[in-house]
């Protein structure tokens, strides 16, 4: 079940909520420290609230994986729910990953 084209996508949607989190984060402290706000604290909240984004962008919208568990339960396709589910499993964690490292660079915990 697990082929190498699926543990490629895994990986790439890792990465992808990955670098959602960290690039928003820091991009966003940069335009914080432009207008006078202090960028370690916009870091924190936009870390926490880029999450579900992450996420979105990681397994391609939330459209195409609402139809693919649609078709594997109306039309018997019960590999692609679990293929499915592990995309969003795989951005999950790549999501919470990034944030734990903003968490780190800014050193304040993050109140989810």
């Amino acid at each position: 079940m697990m082929t190498r084209e699926l543990l490629a996508t895994l990986i790439i949607d890792f990465f992808v909520a990955f670098g959602v989190i960290i690039g928003g984060a820091i991009i966003g402290g940069i335009g914080a420290f432009l207008i006078g706000k202090p960028p370690l604290s916009v870091m924190h909240d936009l870390a926490g609230s880029l999450k579900i984004w992450a996420i979105v962008a990681a397994i391609g919208g939330t459209f195409d994986a609402i139809t693919t568990i649609e078709r594997g339960l109306f039309d018997g396709a019960h590999g692609d729910i679990f293929k499915t589910g592990f995309m969003i499993l795989a951005a999950l964690c790549g999501a919470h990953s990034g944030t734990l490292l903003i968490q780190w660079i800014v050193g304040e915990p993050l109140s989810s």
